[in-house]
């Protein structure tokens, strides 16, 4: 008996590239979104409306899901909460197995605070009893572009430390594979990187010769990185996420590549510059 698969996030870029890839392989997916008015057109596709902080509309959305794909909320002070309520929503409704788009080294002690976000939904996962797998991404290639202000400079506390990005595009083939075949799956943590590992100041440097524009890096302190962030008057959370991007980097934390994205979609994942001439 084919499962029935829940896509969640399908209006952003992992989530839609993964209905995407289902409905393309013949599979019946139901979509969740918050609004119906913006769910994509996908094939042998049916829409719920419910959002991960509504308990009794998530419950309403998910039964009869067997499969759920679970793409992290909006990074918002509340974001565990929601995510919470939204695991138990699944669990309340029959899910028997949920794919979770985690991050790199989750951990209760990461240095990117919204790291341990993840490690707190996995362990929550866990409890709730419900067969998983976590898609461990590390930081996109797709958006590192968009880190450079508008005189072309990234800046951040990144040092000399190395990051092995990994393609949106390479999640989401992950994903759709572990969704066709979630039985193979089962109780896995995948590690989902780029096949190389570069430094911020390397990062800029094939941004600008993809792109035939200057763009540099800019080696913050912490105290300088607090103080360029200021303007926007973002709440302390916020502001700690944005720099723990770069000082996770100077970590050391961010730096390993896996072979996980090949292992089990037979395609070796993107470089940066790859990602981008694809762009």
């Amino acid at each position: 008996m084919t499962p029935t698969i829940a896509v969640t996030g399908s209006t952003g870029a992992v989530g839609g590239a993964v209905a995407a890839l289902l409905a393309d392989s013949g599979m019946a997916i139901r979509l969740l979104v918050r609004d119906i008015g913006r769910a994509p057109a996908i094939p042998e596709s049916d829409v719920e409306q419910c959002s991960y902080d509504d308990a009794d509309a998530s419950i309403r959305a998910l039964r009869g899901v067997d499969v759920l794909f679970m793409v992290s909320g909006s990074e918002s002070a509340t974001r565990l909460d929601e995510h919470r309520t939204f695991v138990d929503a699944a669990a309340a409704a029959g899910v028997r197995h949920v794919v979770y788009t985690s991050f790199f080294g989750a951990a209760p002690d990461a240095t990117f605070t919204l790291a341990r976000d993840h490690f707190h939904t996995e362990q929550h996962i866990v409890a709730s009893g419900i067969g998983h797998t976590f898609l461990r991404d590390n930081f996109y290639a797709d958006v590192m572009e968009h880190f450079a202000g508008e005189d072309g400079v990234i800046r951040g506390p990144a040092g000399d430390g190395r990051v092995s990005l990994v393609a949106r595009a390479d999640v989401a083939r992950v994903a759709a594979a572990v969704l066709t075949d979630p039985a193979s799956h089962v109780g896995a943590s995948y590690d989902l990187t780029g096949p190389e590992a570069l430094t911020t100041a390397e990062v800029a440097a094939v941004i600008a010769e993809v792109r035939g524009r200057k763009v540099t890096f800019h080696d913050e302190t912490l105290e300088e990185a607090y103080a360029s962030r200021a303007q926007w008057n973002a709440p302390d959370w916020q502001n700690d996420a944005w720099v723990s991007t770069y000082t996770a980097i100077a970590s050391g934390e961010l730096s390993r590549v896996s072979d996980d994205v090949e292992r089990v979609t037979t395609r070796r994942a993107m470089t940066l510059s790859e990602v981008l001439r694809a762009g």
